[in-house]
């Protein structure tokens, strides 16, 4: 693809939804907050609002761009089921994006361009009940799409996250990032991770998911709406931890 793509870009994976319009890697538009109203209405009555403050129409989208997980089991199933629709009614490819890749994807070190091989990210959001989803991602510098997941996303009580970063030094030189870096203890953070970074990121991914869908646009690494499948980690115990949203 080498003519400017027009993406649009959903997430519903948790409380904080947002939707985003890019002209490539250019944010035009973005709609997000935090509210309990369920997703079954209110993503819908956001991409009203997102298309009348860009003025355009699905039919013009390029590339939709979608929150494949974790996060809420019924959030996803939202998101992922009108991004599907979507694209199949207007023929469009989609780039299933990780909401842990999205926050890392905000970290000076990626954006900066500047983050050594041997930069270790350990993203993480609110799962409820008490426990955390994480991972733990590789910088590879360059660009945005320069993250290397390592092993698997994964859902974590705080002090296996903790110890699962405590784990990556022999990795890189790790940075802890979240929207909600408040969920770790700062007593548990500086008992056993002492002089480990934490970075504070924006809670509406969308902005972030619609730059690393571009990326993958570029590479043609994109599915279309009958292979696209969302990434629960997990399930059983991310459905128990979540209430609806």
């Amino acid at each position: 693809m080498s003519r400017e793509m027009l993406i649009l870009a959903v997430d519903t994976s948790t409380r904080t939804g947002s939707v985003a319009l890019l002209r490539d890697d250019v944010v035009l538009a973005e709609i997000s907050g935090h509210e309990e109203t369920l997703y079954s209405s209110r993503l819908f009555r956001d991409m009203e609002v997102l298309k009348a403050n860009a003025q355009f129409e699905l039919s013009q989208v390029d590339v939709f761009a979608v929150a494949a997980g974790p996060g809420s089991f019924t959030g996803l199933r939202v998101g992922l089921t009108a991004v599907k629709a979507w694209a199949e009614v207007h023929s469009k490819p989609i780039a299933a994006i990780s909401g842990l890749e999205a926050i890392s994807a905000q970290s000076e070190a990626i954006i900066g361009g500047l983050g050594p091989t041997n930069h270790v990210l350990a993203p993480f959001f609110d799962a409820r009940r008490g426990q955390l989803f994480g991972a733990l991602y590789r910088c590879v510098p360059g660009n945005r799409a320069g993250l290397e997941l390592l092993g698997a996303e994964s859902i974590f009580p705080p002090e296996e996250f903790v110890d699962m970063v405590k784990g990556s030094f022999q990795l890189g030189e790790p940075t802890i990032v979240s929207p909600v870096p408040d969920l770790l203890p700062a007593s548990l953070v500086e008992a056993r991770l002492p002089g480990v970074r934490i970075e504070t990121v924006s809670a509406a991914l969308a902005t972030a998911i619609g730059r690393l869908g571009f990326e993958r646009a570029k590479r043609g690494d994109l599915v279309d709406a009958l292979s696209l499948d969302a990434n629960y980690v997990r399930r059983s115990d991310a459905e128990a931890a979540w209430s609806d949203v």
